[in-house]
């Protein structure tokens, strides 16, 4: 481009610079488990706290009215793994993803005729909290689902699940780190300021 080149022509040729495609860094890094594999799709693991002392790894209990559906909590044994885990991501892939939205559900079956899906149940009045339960739905991303999806993010050289989905543009959504509500002898998973620190053993 010499001299003469008319202005317009230079300002046209920056803004299509600045909206040219460029190497995108947006894809999230692979949550790892405790071997350094990337968790896959599909997979079983079994989750479990980072901080030994308080419990076991991630299982079904009661509820808190005693019915279904039944509630996401820690075996109180502490050498217990909990329920064997599986994801699925939104976005389809075989890896597992940082704060990407998924399904997260129990392989197991239960006295309930409902799914393992985890989903955050409504609000408990009677101790301010909110809860996460099964009987979710898995897949189908959108408004009448957005209380099924979770995210796992990075917390130190640790994860924790986090509450926030991003699978309904219109829904007003809770944005709240996952953790331990203590209810007696049953530590629920409920959302907290406390995140639940995990890690990821292949089942």
């Amino acid at each position: 481009m010499d001299m003469k080149t008319p202005l317009s022509v230079l300002l046209l040729s920056l803004l299509l610079l600045s909206f040219s495609p460029k190497p995108s860094n947006a894809a999230s890094s692979p949550v790892l488990d405790t071997d350094g594999h990337k968790l896959q799709t599909g997979v079983n693991y079994h989750i479990l706290p980072v901080l030994r002392g308080r419990g076991g790894g991630l299982t079904l209990g009661a509820s808190r009215s005693g019915n279904c559906p039944l509630a996401v909590v820690q075996e109180q044994q502490e050498l217990s793994d909990g329920l064997p885990a599986k994801f699925s991501p939104v976005d389809g892939r075989s890896t597992i993803r940082l704060s990407t939205d998924l399904n997260v559900w129990f392989d197991a079956a239960t006295i309930c005729v409902q799914s393992t899906v985890w989903r955050l149940a409504a609000f408990d009045e009677e101790v301010k909290q909110y809860f996460v339960e099964s009987g979710g739905v898995l897949g189908n991303p959108g408004r009448e689902t957005v209380s099924n999806w979770f995210k796992i993010e990075k917390m130190d050289e640790d994860y924790n699940f986090r509450f926030c989905p991003t699978v309904c543009d219109t829904c007003k959504v809770i944005c709240r780190d996952v953790g331990i509500y203590v209810d007696g002898a049953t530590r629920r998973l409920a959302l907290s300021d406390e995140p639940f620190r995990v890690k990821f053993k292949k089942a």
